[in-house]
């Protein structure tokens, strides 16, 4: 497989190229009386090499050295063409064990020198203020940072970037969701739009980027197997403990502290149902039209995970370690972290979920062995918060040894939303559909009326293995994590893609967001191109994009709340443009 070729720019915006030339599977037809399904296998895991080192690699800061800053740093290190250069976090262990593994440590060091390390942002921003008036006076200087990823709570995203915009020069690439709150979304994007550098800027969205849905979208967007999209069904299985880990007892368990389930789990999602049906099928062509929603509903609640779902034996038990149903509780916080059936310490893991509980449980298990790892870890989860506890207290910090019935979590466990399509075909003259296509499709543009639905769903066995359902005029489309089945009722035939899967991070999401992103800092760090050039061919992403989809989810909110469809051409155009 050849992704990168000399003296061209690949058309794909994501890891895996998913063009016959370089496709690394192919695609085997049955007819559809056939009773057997036929699949071409695939690997389990296919790393693509990174794209070529350049004499002055992009050099990126981790902002936030928790599960996704290490995520992005060991992408940047395995599949880019960039390096870590420094990290901001507050926790000394973090940012002493991320420097070790991506900055310093590689170099045979055991401490950071010079602008390789910062307890805080604004230490960073004070710190990099003072070098580029160093640099201009013509001091001798260890280099500056080109780009950035901001890997924070939530909740600090819109002070960090501004700071940064402020700062000016850094290319960014935020965690989603973008901010919490609509307002803090719209000032972000309005900063951003306003910004005069030539920098880009690219959020967390890394559906957008696997080798699954890069082909997806090309086989229903660019080769429309299937016609004009008429219906999609999107579910996201959040998985019945993982919800309790993130959002019963975890971060993202309040929405007067973080935001709606609906923002911070999904709005990913909700950016993929836009990407297939409402974005341009190229950024290359700046001039194509949005096909923009025509309304939006959503119903949702927290069912299960309250006081009056509790088991009567549990009693008046807050906490796993003193509860007589703990031994019979699926959610006890004991097998989850403890034990040695799903992803919990008993099974050698110290990383997610368990590392979420006890930063340095590894360092615990190097100088003391597995026996104090575990003492440590008990300790962690016996904590416990009382009626006497100032809510301010329990809401600052995570209480992962806490009943997931005793919580103080309020975020929906069950949501769906629905958005709706009319026809909206462009005005004459801008009509470039294919003569050949069918007459439907030759009259609206491919803009036809549609409907999407979206699941978000606790309470599953499958873990975030997402699975959607497309119909369209032509054919149907089932896609799972491993599999694109494509059901072609002209022909009769089915056909069964299976696209490589680069990492288990969301599917090589993770790996393509960050070479994308540190490859398009390259091109105008290296290769003298434009920042909009970049972002459109190389991110993929505009930033109307950015913010369409996060609105869309305060917009299903509303409607939630509400209980009513929403217009969202005047809801945009209020809550958005006007605001």
């Amino acid at each position: 497989m050849a992704p990168y070729v000399t003296g061209e720019t690949p058309d794909v915006l994501a890891p895996h190229s998913t063009t016959a030339a370089t496709a690394t599977t192919t695609t085997i037809i049955r007819p559809a009386a056939e009773t057997e399904e036929w699949d071409d296998g695939g690997e389990e895991i296919s790393i693509q090499p990174p794209p070529p080192m350049s004499d002055s690699p992009p050099r990126v800061l981790i902002i936030g050295a928790g599960s996704r800053g290490r995520t992005y740093a060991e992408a940047t290190d395995k599949v880019s063409n960039g390096l870590v250069a420094a990290v901001v976090e507050p926790d000394p262990y973090k940012r002493m064990d991320l420097g070790r593994k991506r900055i310093w440590g590689p170099q045979g060091r055991s401490e950071p020198l010079e602008g390789e390390a910062f307890a805080d942002y604004p230490d960073f921003v004070a710190y990099e203020k003072r070098r580029r008036q160093r640099e201009a006076a013509g001091e001798a200087v260890p280099p500056g940072v080109d780009a950035a990823f901001i890997c924070v709570l939530d909740e600090m995203h819109r002070a960090v970037i501004e700071a940064l915009v402020e700062l000016g020069g850094l290319h960014i690439m935020c965690e989603k969701p973008l901010a919490t709150t609509l307002e803090d979304c719209v000032a972000i994007y309005k900063a951003l739009r306003d910004n005069k550098t030539n920098t880009v800027f690219s959020i967390g969205h890394v559906l957008r980027y696997s080798p699954h849905n890069v082909l997806l979208r090309k086989l229903v967007v660019e080769d429309r197997v299937i016609g004009d999209v008429l219906s999609v069904v999107h579910t996201e299985p959040v998985g019945w403990w993982h919800f309790t880990h993130s959002y019963v007892r975890g971060n993202w368990r309040r929405e007067n502290t973080t935001a709606p389930s609906l923002l911070t789990k999904s709005c990913h999602d909700i950016d993929v149902l836009l990407w297939l049906l409402c974005s341009p099928a190229s950024h290359k062509d700046k001039c194509q039209e949005p096909h923009m929603p025509s309304t939006v509903s959503s119903s949702g609640s927290l069912q299960l995970f309250k006081k009056s779902r509790k088991p009567v034996k549990a009693g008046a038990a807050t906490n796993c370690l003193s509860c007589a149903a703990e031994p019979d509780c699926k959610y006890s916080a004991q097998r989850i972290y403890v034990g040695d059936e799903l992803r919990g310490l008993g099974t050698g893991n110290m990383r997610w979920p368990v590392s979420i509980a006890v930063p340095d449980i590894e360092d615990y298990a190097v100088r003391g062995g597995a026996d104090s790892a575990r003492d440590v870890l008990l300790q962690k989860l016996a904590e416990d918060y009382g009626d006497e506890t100032p809510d301010s207290d329990v809401a600052k910090r995570n209480w992962f040894g806490r009943c997931v019935f005793e919580s103080d979590n309020d975020v929906c466990d069950e949501q769906v939303v629905v958005m709706t399509w009319q026809d909206d075909p462009l005005p004459a003259g801008d009509d470039d559909a294919d003569a050949s296509e069918s007459p439907t499709a030759d009259r609206l543009q491919h803009r036809g009326a549609k409907t999407a639905t979206f699941h978000m769903v606790a309470h599953t066995k499958k873990i975030c293995d997402r699975y959607t359902s497309l119909y369209g005029v032509d054919g149907e489309i089932y896609a799972d994590q491993a599999t694109i089945t494509v059901e072609d009722f002209r022909t009769g035939t089915t056909t069964v893609h299976r696209p490589p899967v680069e990492s288990k991070g969301h599917g090589g999401g993770d790996a393509g967001l960050a070479r994308q992103f540190i490859l398009a800092v390259d091109r105008i760090k290296n290769h003298g191109w434009e920042a909009e050039q970049a972002q459109r061919e190389i991110i993929g992403c505009t930033l109307e994009e950015i913010i369409r989809s996060h609105a869309m989810v305060f917009c299903a909110e509303e409607a939630r709340h509400g209980k009513t469809v929403v217009d969202w051409g005047p809801w945009w155009a209020k809550e958005v443009e006007e605001r």
